[in-house]
């Protein structure tokens, strides 16, 4: 069995499973497993180290062969020209957000490219579609990473927007194997994007002691941190993210911390450690090949399943 659906054909995967752009993390190492694959590796610009970014995307094309894209997270991009710098890459596929689909959309689609916009609420899907864009990567707030403070479920956002739109939509959000891979296509998806189970994949830059916290979390073990004001975020409950938690009087994000020292240092006290709610499911660190495999495995098996179950 295989994949054949609008996610495939304008992406050119084989499978409809886009990894998350997370910042420094969604480099060539990662992107480039994720791509061999055959789903759809995604290198960040997030971290605004657009040097490293020109330098990863160079990397991707002597990594692989198949097809990968390029996130502009406007809320975190200052460089104004951010998306001639992407078309200047030769990708052919963007995602943009954390900011409006009105900025850029004309410009990356009137240079060819596909593009896919993130969006936390059917208004501002309504809004993408507008604005012109290919398709809609819906992301429910279970997520982890930047939020809208009013956050919304996958299980109730998806099919929502599914019934108010007709462009393609990737599932994010609680995307983590084929069970949830199924529910997000019968809820209207068709591709699902995965970021929490990519950072604690065997190919993922973190250090050990993140992939281990994110393997050793309960389903309660994430929180939600900044929702009276925004950018809200959903990361591990840890002694910092707790202090944090009640901090309802200030935007927290100037006490984000060492991002680095947590990310690739190990310090899981050093930072805010973003991550899903997903994070009670993982219970080992796998290479992305497999957790491609089993996914696309268990998706169809499920499938199947209930197709001799119920019809």
């Amino acid at each position: 069995m295989k994949f054949d659906n609008r996610v495939t054909q304008m992406t050119g995967v084989e499978l409809p499973i886009v990894q998350a752009p997370m910042g420094w993390i969604a480099r060539s190492a990662l992107a480039s497993a994720v791509s061999n694959a055959g789903g759809l590796g995604i290198i960040e610009t997030s971290s605004g180290e657009l040097d490293a970014v020109k330098s990863e995307i160079k990397n991707m094309r002597t990594l692989t062969d198949k097809p990968f894209g390029v996130n502009i997270a406007q809320a975190f991009v200052r460089d104004p020209d951010i998306a001639q710098f992407v078309i200047d890459q030769g990708v052919t596929f963007v995602t943009t957000s954390a900011g409006s689909p009105t900025r850029y959309t004309d410009q990356l689609k009137s240079a060819g490219l596909t593009v896919f916009h993130v969006v936390p609420t059917l208004s501002a899907a309504l809004k993408a579609v507008a604005a012109g864009v290919d398709g809609l990567i819906v992301e429910g707030g279970e997520g982890g990473g930047f939020k809208n403070p009013n956050e919304v479920a996958s299980m109730v956002l998806l099919p929502l927007v599914r019934a108010k739109v007709s462009v393609p939509i990737i599932a994010a959000g609680g995307m983590v194997d084929g069970a949830s891979m199924a529910a997000a296509f019968a809820l209207g998806a068709e591709g699902v994007q995965m970021g929490t189970r990519m950072v604690s994949a065997l190919e993922s830059p973190v250090h050990q002691n993140w992939k281990d916290a994110i393997v050793n979390s309960a389903e309660t073990g994430t929180v939600f941190l900044n929702k009276f004001h925004s950018p809200a975020l959903r990361a591990l409950r840890t002694e910092r993210t707790s202090k944090l938690e009640t901090a309802s009087e200030r935007n927290i994000m100037g006490e984000f911390g060492d991002a680095q020292a947590l990310y690739f240092g190990g310090d899981m006290e050093a930072a805010v450690p973003l991550s899903g709610q997903v994070a009670g499911r993982i219970e080992t660190i796998k290479p992305v090949a497999e957790i491609l495999g089993e996914t696309r495995d268990e998706f169809f098996r499920i499938l199947e399943g209930l197709h001799q179950q119920y019809l």
